[in-house]
This record gives C-alpha cells, sequence and structure tokens, in this order.
C-alpha cells in the first residue's frame, strides 16, 4: 500500500511537471510577436512562422490552398488560410484604425487570408480564439479588404511580418513568405486620437494640476487649427485655474486661440499684457510661429521689439537678422551678424553667426 501511495505521488508530481514544461512545436513552426506605434496607436501582432523547408514552388495553391476550402475537420466548410501556423494570427489595435481606406474599430481580430494568384481577401475575424481556421465562419466577419499580391525575386524562409513605410499616420504591415508579400496599408487619425488622449488625461487626477500640461494640449489645437472652442476653454485653464499660471507661453496661446475664432480685439488685448512677461527666447518663437502662418508684418514686428528689449541676446539678434534679410535689407542683416560675430558671449552662436554673414553674401540663407 505504501509504494503504491508514493507511484501515485511520483505519477502526479511527474504530471505537473510535464505541463508546466514549454516545448518547441514538433513541426518546428516559431512563435512570434511584433509591435508598432503609428501615431498614438499600437498594433500587436501575434502569429507562428512556418518555414519553406525546400518546399519552393509548393507552397501557393499546395500548402497553402487558393480562396476559401474545406479543411475536412472542424466546423468551417468554407476556411481561409491562417495567415501563419497553429493557432490564429491575431492583430491587435489599441484605437480605430483604417485598413486600405475602410474603417476598422479598435480591438483584437482574428486574421486570415483567402489566396489568390495575384490578389488576396485580407480578413478581420471577432473570433480569435480558434486554433487556425478549422472554425472559421464568414458571420464573424468585421472587415474583409482586396489586396495586391505581389511577386519577390528571393525567397524567405521563414514566413514573417513586418511593419513598412512608416509614416507619422499611417504604415504597411508586409507578410513575406517564400516568394511572395502581401502588403496592407494601416492609417491612424492622429488629430483625433490626440484630441481624445487629452480629453482622457484632463479626466485623469494629475495631468490638470500642471499649466504646462493645459498649455500643451491648448496649444496643439492652435497650431492644427481644430477643436478650438475646447481648446480655449484648456487654455483658460492653464491661466485661471488653482493650478494655473499667467505668463506668456499661456497667455499667446491663449490670444491665438482667440484670434482663431474671430475674437480679434481680445486676442489683441491679451498679447498687450503677455509681451512684457516674454523673455527673449520665447519672443523669438513667437515671431518664427508667426513668420510660418505667413503673418510677416506681425512676425517683423515680434522681431523688433525683442531686439529692441534685448539687444545683447543671440536669439533677439538672430531674430532681427531673418527680419531684415527677408525685408530685403541684405546690408543691414549684414551688419548685425557680424556685430553678433563679435560679441556674443558663445562660442557656438558666435560660429554660427560668422557662417550666416558668409550664407548671406553668398546668397545661401534660406530662413
Amino acid at each position: 500500500m505504501k509504494k503504491l501511495l508514493i507511484f501515485i505521488c511520483l505519477f502526479i508530481w511527474s504530471l505537473s511537471i510535464n505541463a508546466q514544461l514549454t516545448q518547441p512545436d514538433a513541426a518546428g513552426n516559431k512563435k512570434a510577436s511584433v509591435s508598432e506605434r503609428i501615431g498614438l496607436t499600437l498594433v500587436k501582432i501575434d502569429y507562428d512562422r512556418p518555414a519553406v523547408k525546400g518546399r519552393e514552388g509548393k507552397i501557393w495553391g499546395g500548402l497553402v490552398h487558393y480562396g476559401f476550402k474545406d479543411l475536412q475537420y472542424g466546423t468551417s466548410k468554407a476556411a481561409p488560410w491562417r495567415a501563419g501556423a497553429n493557432e490564429n494570427t491575431t492583430m491587435e489595435f489599441s484605437t480605430d484604425v483604417m485598413i486600405e481606406d475602410q474603417v476598422l474599430k479598435a480591438g483584437k481580430y482574428g486574421f486570415f487570408i483567402a489566396m489568390g494568384t495575384d490578389s488576396a481577401t485580407i480578413i478581420f475575424s471577432n473570433y480569435h480564439t480558434a486554433w487556425g481556421s478549422f472554425y472559421y465562419d464568414a458571420k464573424d466577419d468585421a472587415l474583409r479588404v482586396n489586396v495586391p499580391v505581389i511577386k519577390l525575386s528571393h525567397s524567405i524562409e521563414r514566413l514573417k511580418y513586418e511593419f513598412t513605410d512608416q509614416m507619422e499616420t499611417s504604415a504597411f504591415v508586409n507578410l513575406m513568405w517564400e516568394k511572395i508579400s502581401i502588403p496592407f496599408k494601416v492609417s491612424v487619425d492622429l488629430q483625433k486620437e490626440q484630441i481624445a488622449t487629452y480629453r482622457r488625461l484632463f479626466n485623469s487626477g494629475s495631468f490638470y494640476r500642471y499649466w504646462q500640461n493645459m498649455n500643451d494640449a491648448a496649444n496643439y489645437c492652435l497650431v492644427n487649427n481644430i477643436n478650438l472652442e475646447e481648446g480655449l476653454s484648456w487654455a483658460d485653464r492653464s491661466i485661471h485655474t488653482f493650478f494655473g499660471e499667467e505668463n506668456f507661453l499661456t497667455l499667446s496661446t491663449y490670444a491665438g486661440l482667440l484670434e482663431k475664432l474671430g475674437r480679434k480685439p481680445e486676442s489683441d488685448s491679451i498679447m498687450k499684457r503677455a509681451f512684457p512677461m516674454a523673455k527673449p527666447l520665447q519672443l523669438y518663437r513667437y515671431g518664427r510661429s508667426l513668420q510660418s502662418q505667413n503673418k510677416m508684418k506681425e512676425a517683423f514686428d515680434v522681431f523688433r521689439i525683442n531686439y529692441e528689449k534685448f539687444p545683447q541676446d543671440d536669439n533677439a539678434r538672430l531674430g532681427i537678422i531673418i527680419a531684415k534679410f527677408l525685408k530685403g535689407e541684405k546690408a543691414e542683416a549684414i551688419k548685425v551678424a557680424e556685430k553678433a560675430a563679435k560679441e556674443s558671449q558663445s562660442a557656438g552662436y558666435r560660429g554660427y553667426f560668422e557662417r550666416l554673414v558668409v550664407d548671406i553674401k553668398n546668397g545661401k540663407v534660406v530662413f
């Protein structure tokens, strides 16, 4: 009896150990995960990587069937390819996205492909916990999109997903295996997501406790010319709440939003309060901002005021050089730059002003 109890205990222990072991896939497929941020959106792909294993020319239309097929297992009578190996390939999006200009809501999806020779149908399914595509059902589809199939000149041994052609608001997800590539574009509405993020942060416990955060949110609306009314309310909070502060940055943001909303007299009044608070670098940046909006007269006035108020400051010097150069006063711009090159307390700025003199004389400067 004692021996039997020992045997049972050892048997149960061995089962426990085996259950905890992580073993390689018997077929040699490798698990993989790849993720990327597109704008503020996190895109994550989990998949298994089958290998060609000497089967070039026998993958497409052979190992991977074309279109939809009864796999003689599971419940699906018309199954696409699982777009990987073993369990579902899944794709997860932290926000709403556009797949080739079609909307796909935030969430996690099973990813399948109905292969063709020159094009393929990519499928995002709400059912993402199955094994392969044996239980695929079209009624679970969230989105189908037709995309091109690209022939490659070289063979990719193991299937892989990559993010390519990455831009600020878009990227291509590219499945590559053997001599085939299947790319599709994922794009996001960055401005919409940024505004949504600011709204969430304003409802958090600490974001609104810093005037800088509130001003950043308001300034984002100003710079991108969006959400102006709400941006104005954020600017107001950056000044007039317990955690707010009246300074050049907050007042200039507030004034800019008032002007965008057609309230110019109020905007001008606010800027009159703001100017005495400004530091040289702040005035320089404000002037450059006006310049980028093609408000050249206003920009020149700011550069002039800055230089008159802070004649020994390198940023003020640079601003007046820009103003004089753009107004066609080339000789005056050179004169200020030569003087700045001699008097600046910064070795870096002295060298910059010296190069600026040469560039202006040679007509190479673009401000």
